[in-house]
């Protein structure tokens, strides 16, 4: 593996599957209160006192400043909105990226819930986001290397025309939420030539998060410093898991 990036014992990878049940736990929750006419602030709420009554921490309060427990963005959000009072409206397209720190390790998933009747368009954004996390979770086998993972992101989300953004990528993960090395969500084009391209061993834990805009990939952050939006205001969808890599192929942290 590359400097700095650490393989973790099979007694980590348990204190972290405990971690990551947390966030699945709390997404599960803030997923069937998503309605028209909840607030994001109501849903930050939800996931404090949820993550609290399993003894766990949310991870992104005050992490590099960050103000809320919760990432909620909505439309044209890419990641990182912050709670507000905004209501919810039917036909919005919400994600809600979580994580959970339990006994010094982190969990970190995020999921695309529809507000409702949502469009085919959002519909489809939706579908194909999470079918190319899958396809990035089958290329993560012992051997393969980093960008694989990209590559295989990439190819499941191509036919579609969708732009991969690609100024916010996936990341190793263990007792920081952000580790070496990091994990893009397209492929080896120019990477492993600027950027080392590791090869995957058993004992690496990645979480893998494409971010796909109906539209261009540009993006653009917001004057409030955190939330970043598609550049051309289309919609963008957002599918993250934890995964560690084992001898028998990866394990899907962050679902029972």
């Amino acid at each position: 593996m590359g400097v700095g990036i650490e393989i973790k014992t099979a007694d980590e990878i348990a204190y972290m599957r405990e971690a990551s049940l947390i966030v699945y736990e709390v997404l599960e929750v803030l997923e069937k209160a998503v309605q028209p006419g909840i607030t994001l602030d109501d849903l930050d709420a939800l996931a404090g006192s949820e993550t609290e009554k399993r003894g766990a921490i949310c991870a992104f309060k005050g992490l590099y400043g960050f103000p809320k427990n919760i990432c909620i963005s909505v439309n044209e959000q890419v990641v990182h909105g912050i709670p507000t009072r905004r209501k919810l409206v039917e036909g919005d397209l919400c994600k809600l990226d979580y994580g959970v720190i339990k006994r010094g390790f982190y969990g970190d998933s995020a999921r695309t819930v529809p507000v409702g009747r949502v469009s085919p368009e959002a519909q489809a954004l939706a579908a194909a986001t999470r079918e190319c996390l899958e396809a990035g979770i089958r290329a993560m086998v012992p051997g393969n290397r980093i960008g694989d993972i990209g590559a295989a992101v990439e190819a499941s989300v191509q036919p579609h025309g969708y732009g991969i953004v690609r100024d916010y990528v996936g990341h190793g993960i263990g007792k920081k939420l952000h580790e070496d090395p990091q994990v893009p969500n397209y492929g080896p084009a120019g990477w492993g030539r600027s950027q080392p391209n590791p090869r995957m061993r058993p004992g690496l834990v990645l979480a893998v998060e494409p971010m796909i805009n109906l539209g261009t990939h540009h993006v653009e952050t917001l004057a409030d410093g955190w939330t970043v939006v598609t550049q051309d205001g289309k919609l963008s969808a957002h599918w993250e898991h934890t995964i560690a890599i084992t001898e028998d192929g990866p394990q899907v942290l962050t679902r029972p």
